[in-house]
């Protein structure tokens, strides 16, 4: 009689213990539902840091220790192929004129400055010429984020908030140039990079799409 009466008890115990175990998951899995619903990653946001892939060349845009040998001798910025380097990461902030809080969705017209997370400076553009196709230059400028007005960069998108998965546009605020990459390519000390460079008229050379990165939710 005992051997039974030992196994129900046992019994009895590991169902408690399953149903327990379930019933923990669940509220585990509800918690998660909760905070999915609750967090939207689906919008680019103040404070994410993205590569932005160019939609013509799959290139990210780029920059590194390497300055320009001519125009204004700034830090180089590029178009570079591979998706696995950190040096395409840039951090999304607000421009000189107004500031933006940490997971505020960027909007169509918003003005943004785009810092290059390994280096601390800012993407930059002015009346320097480009040096191969001898367009506008794009550089990147200043100190831990420091700048100029030369780094106001205004978000052309055709819905109110940037997706992640929408392509975009950047307008040079000060001198009405748009960010563009084309396939022309440097030789050392950077061989095989894209040109990055402004252009006077929006079209397919001038779209850029969100890709990796680390993204905040946008607040609700």
């Amino acid at each position: 009689v005992t051997c039974p009466m030992r196994f129900r008890s046992q019994m009895r115990v590991f169902i408690l213990l399953f149903l327990s175990l379930a019933l923990f998951v669940r509220a585990q899995e509800e918690e998660d539902e909760i905070r999915n619903d609750s967090e939207d990653f689906s919008s680019v946001t103040c404070g994410s840091i993205v590569k932005l892939k160019h939609v013509a060349t799959g290139s990210r845009l780029h920059s590194h220790g390497v300055s320009y040998g001519s125009g204004s001798g700034q830090q180089s910025v590029t178009g570079f192929p591979n998706i696995d380097d950190t040096n395409s990461l840039w951090v999304i902030k607000g421009s000189t004129l107004k500031t933006c809080t940490r997971g505020q969705t960027i909007k169509n017209g918003d003005l943004v400055r785009l810092q290059h997370l390994t280096t601390g400076k800012n993407l930059h553009s002015h009346l320097h010429q480009s040096p191969l196709t001898k367009q506008q230059e794009v550089s990147c400028f200043g100190e831990e984020g420091s700048g100029d007005t030369g780094d106001n960069w205004r978000i052309t998108i055709s819905t109110d908030g940037w997706k992640r998965s929408e392509t975009v546009k950047f307008q040079h605020v000060d001198t009405g140039k748009w960010l563009s990459s084309n396939r022309n390519k440097y030789s050392n000390p950077i061989p095989g990079q894209h040109e990055i460079c402004g252009i006077a008229t929006s079209n397919r050379d001038t779209e850029w799409v969100a890709e990796e990165g680390f993204y905040f939710p946008s607040k609700k």
